[in-house]
């Protein structure tokens, strides 16, 4: 899967949201990963999280999901129940850090898929150490 950029909740609602401190930053980046021609991996929980964020706006709430779901570079990774098992044993294994359980679940699956670089502001991605972070 070499091309491929995981994407992150934290970078979407940069992106998103112009209010955020990196929304600049987010789209220098998105418009580099375009012009490379990259695409984009995400999970359905980290679309969830970000449809969550938004969620109060109906026009950014559909426009997050048109982004995310009707998007032709972005590829939803399917999780599978190992992936479940093997995020609450990262969780167990790191009690000293504070992922979430979607992190958890994203690091599994990249781990999974060979995808070594990813879209995030969310420092669990640096904290975990097994990615590169795009910026």
């Amino acid at each position: 899967m070499n091309g491929l950029v995981f994407l992150d909740t934290s970078f979407w609602i940069a992106y998103r949201d112009e209010r955020q401190e990196q929304h600049a930053a987010a789209r220098r980046i998105l418009l580099d990963v375009f012009r490379r021609r990259q695409r984009l991996v995400t999970t359905f929980p980290v679309i969830c999280k970000i449809q969550a964020y938004f969620s109060r706006s109906q026009p950014r709430k559909a426009a997050v999901l048109a982004d995310l779901w009707e998007n032709p570079v972005l590829t939803i990774a399917e999780t599978t129940h190992q992936d479940q098992i093997q995020a609450i044993a990262v969780l167990r294994a790191r009690p000293d850090r504070s992922y979430s359980l979607c992190d958890s679940l994203s690091f599994v699956v990249m781990l999974r898929l060979g995808l070594a670089r990813v879209l995030t502001f969310d420092d669990h991605f640096r904290q975990f150490g097994a990615f590169e972070i795009v910026t």
